[in-house]
């Protein structure tokens, strides 16, 4: 499958379109991105916090006009200590699946829609929460043929779905800008910062709304095809504690259906 929906095999295609499936968030591809994200002076000590995503996209054939994109996301957390009597812990954080429901012959507009669930995988009450959430997911990008450009946004919101002992209520957002300029070879310029909004915060502690951006490269082990980036963003606005700048650097193997 190209980018715009149909499709030469994976090894057939040049770098700049590998770059430009691997920017698609609801491509027909299976692929196993890495993403590491450090965020510097966090908490009320200023440390090092850690989390290393695991997100396995897998798409799914409904029929000729259908698929079904499936992304699981499993974030490894590295904690610092948050208080003179808080220790640092690790493990893992809250897992979010999401099911896009996408065309599978797309033209120059590509969309995705369907359910984000969270499950409670924390384990430590400090890396996540004990509820189970759902709520939408929606994605819009641009790709044309001919042009370097790729663009759009990803759109979620979770509520939970119980009150329980084990964690509070949540009603969490994110919105994912993305803006990528492909080079021939495989090259790319890229923004995609991750805005979080925390609805039942009070309205000084309710954003997080980074600025940055980075580079990315297509390379090949073997014929694997293996998708690079490393991008730095500052937290222009962010909760008492939040982070100042987050480091991302990503690693997204490329497998052929």
């Amino acid at each position: 499958m190209t980018v715009l929906g149909c499709a030469p095999a994976m090894a057939e295609m040049s770098a700049e379109e590998l770059a430009k499936l691997a920017q698609n968030p609801v491509g027909n591809l299976i692929s196993v991105p890495f993403q590491n994200n450090t965020n510097l002076n966090y908490g009320p000590e200023q440390g090092t916090q850690n989390i290393l995503n695991i997100q396995p996209v897998i798409p799914i054939s409904i029929n000729d006009d259908w698929n079904i994109i499936t992304r699981t996301i499993v974030p490894v957390v590295w904690q610092p200590s948050l208080g003179p009597d808080i220790d640092s812990t690790s493990g893992i954080g809250d897992t979010v699946f999401t099911a896009f429901l996408s065309p599978a012959k797309p033209g120059k507009w590509i969309w995705g829609a369907g359910p984000v669930v969270q499950l409670p995988t924390n384990t430590s009450d400090e890396l996540g929460n004990g509820n189970w959430g759902l709520g939408p997911s929606f994605v819009l990008l641009h790709i044309e043929h001919g042009s370097p450009w790729v663009y759009g946004a990803l759109v979620n919101n979770v509520w939970s779905l119980t009150n329980d002992q084990h964690g509070g209520y949540y009603n969490n957002g994110l919105i994912q800008p993305f803006l990528n300029y492909n080079f021939k070879g495989g090259l790319y310029l890229t923004s995609a910062p991750i805005l979080t909004v925390d609805w039942t915060a009070d309205s000084d502690n309710r954003w997080t709304i980074p600025i940055g951006g980075g580079v990315g490269k297509i390379f090949h082990f073997g014929k694997l095809p293996v998708n690079t980036q490393l991008s730095a963003y500052y937290n222009a606005v962010s909760p008492d504690n939040g982070a100042d700048w987050q480091i991302r650097a990503q690693v997204q193997l490329m497998f052929p259906k």
